[in-house]
């Protein structure tokens, strides 16, 4: 997931338009030519906001899945099948739209404030660069967890936070806090996604699913928003085996395999009225931590 588009809107549609030309032949092609499942994603409509939460349940998943539950324009947040184990993702992207994580002056790098003693960080590269967080979790598929990050600004830079709900123990885990050189924004652009990073050509073959849901955003002035519209989009791989479509209390995501396309892209769904509760216990602990 890139963390700048190089491109205009214009020219994605005008990609998107050329590459559904090719579609049913690419699909054909998919086992000697395209490395990945297609990655989707919603793109919800909120305003800027203090606090940002999400939540994701698994449906299908297969090695090497990134399930994204709170993305937004500084960074991601999500939970990943590995080749030999499960983490839970927070990364921070420094400004720039550099690969290379060595070529950023240090003034304008990541900056890592707190980190839980379970949780590994570093630098990576490739897809943006900047600040990355991991804690390996044994999440399950077909149970709810529960996501939620924090905007602070100080000066030319904003602190964002990770907390993560840890089922087991009924209470938020304080992963990780970076800082950023982020204009003075605060929580926007408001996504959520799957993405295939296995990449084997064999993994075109596989469903991912996933449901997105009962998602919040606190505003400055204290109000919270429900994530009630989102936009289902997609990246430029010109393969139609993905949907998207509202459940109850939020949205489903699905790539890969014998996956049906129903749900246009670009279109704009509404989630279903029932589930409009905010969860209680959504305020991170305020305590300072050492």
């Amino acid at each position: 997931m890139k963390n700048r588009s190089q491109w205009t809107i214009p020219a994605v549609i005008l990609v998107m338009v050329l590459a559904a030309g090719f579609v049913n032949a690419a699909e054909k092609k998919a086992p000697k030519t395209i490395r990945a499942a297609r990655s989707v994603h919603l793109g919800y409509k909120a305003p800027e906001g203090v606090l940002f939460y999400n939540e994701v349940a698994v449906e299908q998943s297969q090695k090497g899945t990134y399930f994204c539950a709170c993305g937004f324009l500084h960074g991601y947040f999500g939970i990943q099948e590995r080749n030999n184990d499960k983490v839970v993702i927070f990364s921070i992207w420094d400004p720039g739209n550099q690969n290379n994580p060595n070529v950023v002056e240090e003034e304008k790098r990541v900056k890592l404030l707190y980190k839980d003693p379970d949780v590994y960080t570093g630098r990576f590269g490739n897809e943006g660069t900047g600040g990355q967080s991991f804690l390996k979790y044994d999440w399950k598929p077909n149970q709810t967890y529960r996501f939620l990050v924090q905007a602070v600004v100080r000066g030319d830079r904003t602190e964002f936070s990770g907390y993560f709900y840890m089922n087991e123990q009924q209470q938020w885990k304080h992963l990780v806090t970076f800082s950023t050189l982020a204009n003075g924004d605060l929580l926007k652009g408001y996504y959520a996604f799957i993405e295939d990073f296995r990449r084997d050509v064999k993994s075109v073959r596989e469903v991912r699913k996933a449901q997105f849901g009962n998602g919040w955003v606190k505003t400055p002035k204290g109000q919270w928003i429900a994530l009630t519209q989102a936009q289902f989009t997609a990246d430029g791989t010109p393969l139609m085996n993905i949907n998207a479509g509202p459940v109850e209390g939020g949205f489903f995501l699905q790539t890969g395999g014998q996956t049906k396309n129903q749900t246009p892209l670009w279109s704009s769904m509404e989630r279903l009225p029932s589930g409009l509760k905010l969860p209680q216990s959504l305020k991170p602990s305020t305590k300072k931590e050492k």
